[in-house]
């Protein structure tokens, strides 16, 4: 890289290296004047138990089933599932360009804690601990039906990511086919490991601990960075330190510091702008009943959609959807942010 040229001050493109895709960074933009949409402040006063909530304990559910008087998480088949196990198999092809097929799966739906009125920040290590065992079981439990061949865990927070109950929750998807994003991390990191006979992450992490640019949460077995390639202004990536596949592998001390770093990031970003902060994540993991892949490297990602406060997002319009993602603040810059900010809920420092 030439001597003039500056990532911190020149617009320039990144490269994705788990999909292969292209990110704009044009940094020079951060001075730009916000005159747009401000979003509402999400209320942040609800009661620990809801009477009208589907996912507190004791109530019913869409479907007729009541909760049980569950302490820790729980969880259930989802009562409005995208994917249907029962789904007839068959297919469309209209002269390679009228193309459809069948898609079965599973649904679920985890509640992370009884209390409405608490998110993952607020619940405290052996809490999530608990969800992340959950997390494991559900995984090891679907991944027996050998029609499955993929497994999505991931959590919508906030109603700006379009989460429909504030009640602290995620969902496992586990479906028939391997999906587009997934089809794309396997190739890239099966091309990877063919020539180096390691996993991408391994020697990705490896690279970004040494430079120490990017890091913004790390224990003995997990490290939290905003990525190189970051899209979303605040986005991480949660890398596991050592190679495996799938949460199927984790050992308890393993699940354990996943908790942990989950609790650390996820107050930090709550702590950013002091408010509870929306996101969708979701774990990055081989795809089951698929035969071996030595090549993945699990991993979990973080995408926080706000940008300059509790009120503005980032949006992905215009060059985004026509061209490729665009962002103004470097990575390096959320990265300093988020390292800065205190693992201890902004909530408990107050009066």
């Amino acid at each position: 890289m030439s001597n003039t040229f500056d990532l911190d001050s020149n617009p320039h493109r990144r490269l994705n290296i788990l999909t292969g895709e292209w990110v704009l960074v044009s940094p020079h933009r951060t001075k730009r004047p916000w005159q747009g949409k401000v979003e509402d402040l999400a209320a942040n006063d609800r009661p620990e138990y809801d009477p009208k909530c589907y996912l507190c304990p004791g109530n019913d559910r869409a479907d007729g089933d009541v909760n049980p008087d569950y302490k820790e998480s729980f969880v259930f088949k989802n009562d409005f599932s995208a994917l249907l196990e029962d789904t007839p198999t068959d297919s469309l092809d209209d002269d390679g360009l009228l193309v459809a097929k069948n898609e079965r799966g599973i649904c679920k739906v985890i509640s992370f804690s009884p209390k409405h009125n608490l998110t993952l920040p607020e619940l405290s290590i052996n809490e999530i601990t608990a969800v992340v065992d959950l997390w494991q079981k559900e995984y090891n439990s679907l991944s027996e039906n050998e029609w499955i061949k993929y497994i999505q865990i991931f959590e919508n927070k906030g109603e700006i990511m379009g989460c429909s109950n504030p009640h602290p929750h995620g969902q496992i998807w586990s479906q028939s086919e391997v999906p587009m994003e997934i089809v794309k991390e396997t190739e890239r990191q099966k091309n990877y490991y063919a020539v180096h006979r390691t996993s991408m992450l391994s020697a990705y992490l490896k690279l970004e601990l040494k430079k120490n640019e990017r890091v913004v949460f790390e224990n003995e077995h997990f490290a939290v960075l905003v990525p190189f390639w970051a899209v979303w202004p605040y986005e991480t990536i949660i890398i596991s330190k050592r190679h495996v596949s799938s949460i199927k592998f984790f050992t308890s001390a393993e699940k354990q510091a996943l908790a942990e770093a989950i609790k650390a990031l996820t107050t930090k970003y709550d702590n950013l702008f002091e408010t509870s902060f929306p996101y969708s994540a979701g774990m990055h993991q081989a795809p089951v009943n698929d035969g071996d892949h030595p090549e993945w490297h699990w991993h979990m990602h973080f995408y926080p959609p706000l940008l300059r406060s509790a009120t503005v997002k980032k949006f992905m319009v215009g060059y985004e959807m026509l061209a490729n993602p665009q962002r103004d603040i470097t990575p390096e810059f959320a990265a300093n942010r988020l390292k800065d900010l205190a693992t201890e809920h902004y909530k408990t420092t107050k009066p």
